[in-house]
């Protein structure tokens, strides 16, 4: 059915969003970006609702959704970082943090077999704050206003929210790792259902 794929279709859209997020960050159009980066967390919404509404989910919605999220929260960070508007030691810890959520995915999957990935409350928690702290600064940036160093307090709030989401990726795996046996030719017939995004 075609129109199943709706929420696939509107993911992709939000990938092909990134590289006009990075333009325009570039050329430090700030209000464009802000509403570029609104448009892209209006359509990340949108695609959650129908695919959770109508049953539109897929193997291909599950690894394309967590993905863009990544891919322009990264892209977001990396630009930011490199025009100074937020320390390169955040940007490393949001980016590394990723990193390790991917491989540890790909290794688990390769050793164990396929799993299902639901976010954690805390790693709902540190994307919130993420996204937060972008928002904060595109709007200051925008409006030529100066929000009291809110956006330095957010700094240090999303490098916890970051470790504290890592370390229980880390432990959640291990956990996951112990609870399984080890694949056999066929796959475990039951996983923990929960993992952190």
């Amino acid at each position: 059915m075609i129109l199943s794929q709706l929420p696939n279709a509107i993911t992709l859209s939000r990938i092909a969003l990134v590289p006009v997020l990075i333009l325009a960050l570039k050329g430090r159009h700030f209000g464009a970006a802000l509403g570029i980066f609104l448009a892209a967390g209006l359509s990340d919404a949108l695609d959650g609702f129908l695919a959770k509404r109508f049953s539109w989910t897929s193997r291909l919605g599950a690894i394309l959704d967590p993905a863009a999220d990544k891919i322009l929260l990264v892209s977001a960070y990396v630009m930011l970082t490199v025009l100074d508007y937020i320390p390169f030691w955040l940007m490393l810890g949001v980016a590394f943090r990723d990193l390790l959520i991917v491989g540890g995915y790909l290794a688990y999957t390769s050793l164990y077999g396929p799993v299902t990935m639901r976010p954690s409350y805390l790693s709902k928690f540190n994307t919130l704050m993420q996204i937060t702290l972008v928002c904060v600064i595109l709007v200051q940036q925008a409006m030529g206003v100066a929000l009291g160093g809110i956006d330095r307090l957010l700094d240090y709030v999303v490098i916890v929210t970051t470790a504290a989401s890592g370390v229980h990726y880390v432990w959640t795996w291990g956990v996951m790792k112990n609870s399984v046996p080890a694949r056999s030719g066929t796959a475990p017939a039951e996983r923990p259902p929960r993992g952190p995004q």
